[in-house]
């Protein structure tokens, strides 16, 4: 073309030279601005897609963090629910213990009218009354006691193939323990000791006195017990030897202790906090203490893939810990619920809060099992995530220092091109001034 220009070979060469040092300085500034070397497709297309995947699994399991800390907090919430609830079954432990402490009113006795031992016999003696009775054999004709004689209480031996008897029923315990010929009160006396439903003692005044260890209605006979069978049958001529005209038959306490009774409000209330602080134990609307289930997902993936923990929760109340109401009544309770003047259903009462906490401990070393796997894959998940991103940055990243280094370079680079070019120049005016 008429209008073309004609440029010498070195202005060309150092004008490319300056175009390539301007376009790799763009880039390297691009580079120092972004961070990065891979910055789309064009630049490394691997690269940078396999970076982009590594990016995505890392935000996906970022966002499941949330999720996993959720995990961490409920089941922390059901432990802390459950360290209460222990605190709370160990408070009606006490309030038993209390209950059990106090017994007496409720005790049945049987009080003997008979003088086993009479101011006669005291006189004669030169003993008490108390020793006299404590002294006399069972077996045989009522005598009084002399100086020479310990005198006799009057209980008829038994025939061929039967044995005297003393047989004490507490519920539905019996104790029985024979009397031989020469037993005497003082034997009596340490045989119902050793029963364990019921203790026997001889007043100052003679008389015998039986009371229960519990408060089951109390039954106490003398008779005779069929060799051949063991049944045991009562004398009515031995009862009255020794209990005179008392009904000694199904006796039951006088009273109620009114500690006991003052105990079943405290004791219901303390029962009540459990189901409510159960019901509290929630968080961000699971309650694993109110039976919900909750799921916790540690990967990102789906369908058979997908790795996730399902943690169960119990319905937890004191209904189903075992733990029923107390009662003020001295009938032994047959619905769950626990008559606070019935010794047996203490006890009763008393295992059900052992069995209790046996099963809190269970629950509750279950939860600690369940949370030390979320916080390990929680952990896990954190480190992962890190992992893939600091993998993706790898091959994204710039090196700054490569990349300000390179810069300065291509800077140098810059300057020997142009006065290169600059050279070239001042040849061409040499040309035109010959030609002037």
């Amino acid at each position: 073309m008429a209008n073309d220009i004609t440029l010498s070979s070195s202005i060309r060469s150092s004008l490319l030279s300056l175009q390539d040092t301007a376009a790799l300085q763009a880039t390297t500034q691009n580079h120092l601005s972004t961070g990065k070397k891979v910055a789309s497709a064009l630049d490394n297309p691997i690269n940078f897609f396999t970076a982009a995947s590594l990016n995505d699994r890392s935000n996906a399991l970022t966002g499941l963090l949330d999720g996993i800390s959720n995990g961490v907090q409920t089941i922390q919430a059901a432990s802390k629910g459950i360290d209460s609830i222990t605190k709370l079954v160990n408070s009606l432990q006490s309030t038993v213990k209390q209950a059990q402490a106090d017994a007496v009113a409720n005790r049945p006795k049987i009080a003997s009218t008979v003088d086993l031992g009479k101011a006669s016999e005291v006189t004669a003696t030169g003993k008490s009354e108390r020793d006299v009775a404590l002294n006399k054999v069972l077996i045989g004709a009522a005598a009084d006691a002399t100086s020479s004689s310990a005198g006799a209480v009057g209980l008829t031996a038994g025939g061929a193939g039967t044995t005297n008897s003393i047989q004490i029923k507490a519920g539905n315990t019996t104790y029985k323990f024979d009397v031989t010929s020469t037993s005497t009160v003082r034997d009596l006396v340490d045989g119902i000791n050793k029963s364990n439903i019921a203790t026997a003692s001889i007043g100052d005044n003679g008389q015998l006195t039986i009371t229960g260890t519990g408060s089951d209605n109390l039954t106490v006979e003398a008779g005779l017990t069929t060799t051949a069978t063991g049944a045991f049958a009562a004398v009515a001529g031995d009862q009255t030897a020794l209990f005179a005209a008392v009904d000694n038959t199904d006796v039951a306490g006088s009273g109620s202790s009114s500690v006991r009774s003052n105990l079943v409000k405290q004791f219901n209330d303390l029962r009540d906090q459990i189901d409510s602080l159960a019901k509290d134990s929630g968080f961000n609307g699971t309650n694993l203490l109110a039976g919900d289930k909750l799921s916790i997902v540690f990967n990102e993936k789906t369908g058979s893939n997908q790795t996730k923990l399902d943690i169960q929760g119990n319905l937890l109340n004191a209904g189903n810990l075992g733990i029923g109401k107390f009662v003020d009544s001295s009938a032994a309770q047959s619905n769950g619920d626990f008559s606070v003047q019935n010794d047996a259903d203490l006890t009763k009462a008393a295992d059900a809060l052992t069995n209790t906490l046996v099963s809190l401990r269970s629950t509750a070393s279950t939860l600690g099992s369940n949370l030390s796997v979320v916080q390990t894959r929680q952990d896990f998940t954190k480190q992962v995530a890190n992992v893939l991103t600091t993998g993706a940055d790898y091959l994204t990243n710039a090196d700054l220092n490569f990349e300000a280094a390179n810069y300065t370079a291509l800077q140098t680079r810059q300057s020997i091109a142009q006065q290169t070019l600059g050279l070239a120049n001042q040849a061409n005016q040499g040309v035109l001034q010959l030609l002037r």
